[in-house]
């Protein structure tokens, strides 16, 4: 008998929850093959079956929540002729056996059919009613003697007939409205939505947070990454995008304004040398920050594979708990989405994070001119117990001039 157990989950993981069970009681299981999935605050963890053989009990089922090495289930160990014979087995237990039923082989009939006395002899009116209108009398309950259709029996019918054609019409056009209690789903907060959840409403309660905006005009970005797109592929095998842009630009303005790229233990305040830049990625799980680290010292195709790489994991949730560790400052891309403009909220315990928008033309005066330009809204959301209004306002205004020259983040000036 094997037992299987929750694996040490990552630095300060000490309890995750079941997910999923992928296998029941009495499955066959092969090494490695996924018997259940764990979730954590941080990340989705898949539990393998260490040997071949069937699972003979759960001990933790679907919703509980299990701490480090608590026991999941145990499993049976099987050779691989035991394997074959018990597959064998299964599938012949699994094959319904034929069983006898009584067959009604009479066919069919309606209680109005049941009820209906063929030699009974129907109204004149009622039968000339039925001929104009094809109506079979056998389809008619009649109310007279015996059984006798009469005129209003007749009459009845067609008035139904009529009601009914209405409604599937109306029914059509305008579905019926759904029961109020079908128009609800009550599901359960995965725990990934629940540290989210609760993170944000820390970071709203525990820091003093301030958001200030500026306008980028990214014309020259633009052009510069549509004249070397291509040769920046073939070269380097990844796409240049804007994150790598923004992230270098930011991580120049850190060194000028390095509280921005701080944070609060207690009473003092830990300046950080380094930037492990958070890249917000939303993924259908919810939001989740991968961190590059050391983004302040790598190149333009490094920074460009580095969150390719990132952002594939995030979608596939293969992120380990390291991945989302140790960052010191964010960048939030809401343009993705069509935001034009918003007010992103502080991943803790981090004083500071880039909000990114929607890309628009607009009209803006240059040199006494009104010309179009592609323009974007920038929100520094910034911790003001230690990052000054002037420390903002300057971290934005130096990430903008950045952008707007580029070619100074390639000479690094």
């Amino acid at each position: 008998m094997t037992e299987v157990r929750v694996p040490a989950l990552g630095e300060s993981v000490t309890e995750a929850t079941i997910a999923t069970w992928f296998k029941k009681i009495g499955d066959l299981v092969a090494m490695d093959e996924m018997l259940c999935e764990l979730e954590t605050d941080k990340v989705t963890v898949e539990i393998p079956s260490p040997v071949n053989g069937i699972l003979s009990e759960i001990i933790s089922l679907e919703g509980l929540t299990v701490e480090v090495n608590s026991l999941l289930a145990r499993i049976t160990e099987t050779k691989g002729s035991d394997r074959q014979e018990q597959s064998g087995e299964q599938k012949n237990a699994a094959i319904p056996q034929p069983t006898q039923e009584k067959v009604d082989s009479s066919p069919e009939q309606t209680p109005r059919e049941q009820v209906v006395n063929k030699d009974v002899e129907n109204a004149p009116s009622a039968n000339k009613l039925m001929a104009e209108n094809k109506l079979s009398k056998n389809t008619i309950e009649g109310t007279g003697r015996n059984g006798r259709v009469m005129k209003e029996d007749v009459m009845r019918v067609l008035e139904f007939n009529k009601a009914s054609a209405v409604t599937n019409k109306i029914s059509a056009i305008k579905p019926d409205r759904p029961n109020p209690s079908d128009r609800e789903e009550r599901v359960k907060m995965t725990r990934l939505r629940q540290t989210i959840a609760s993170r944000l409403k820390e970071s709203q309660n525990t820091a003093a947070m301030l958001t200030t905006y500026n306008e980028v005009d990214m014309t020259e970005v633009i052009d510069l990454r549509s004249s070397y797109k291509e040769a920046f592929q073939r070269k380097h095998g990844v796409k240049l995008g804007f994150m790598s842009f923004f992230t270098k630009a930011c991580c120049a303005a850190l060194l000028e304004v390095p509280e921005v790229n701080a944070e609060i233990d207690q009473n003092y305040i830990i300046y950080k040398k380094y930037v492990h830049m958070g890249i917000a990625a939303g993924t259908p799980s919810g939001l989740v920050v991968p961190v590059i680290r050391n983004a302040d010292s790598m190149s333009f195709a490094e920074l460009e594979t580095a969150i390719s790489e990132k952002s594939s994991k995030a979608r596939q949730g293969a992120l380990s708990i390291g991945d989302l560790q140790g960052g010191s400052f964010t960048i939030s891309n809401g343009g993705v989405y069509g935001s034009l403009m918003s007010s992103p909220i502080l991943n803790p315990p981090q004083s500071g994070i880039l909000g990114m928008h929607k890309i628009q033309d607009r009209p803006v005066a240059i040199d006494g001119e009104v010309k179009i330009r592609p323009m974007m809204y920038l929100a520094l959301s910034y911790d003001h117990r230690i990052v000054d209004g002037k420390g903002a306002v300057t971290f934005l205004i130096r990430v903008k001039e950045a952008l707007e020259n580029p070619l100074s983040l390639l000479i690094d000036l």
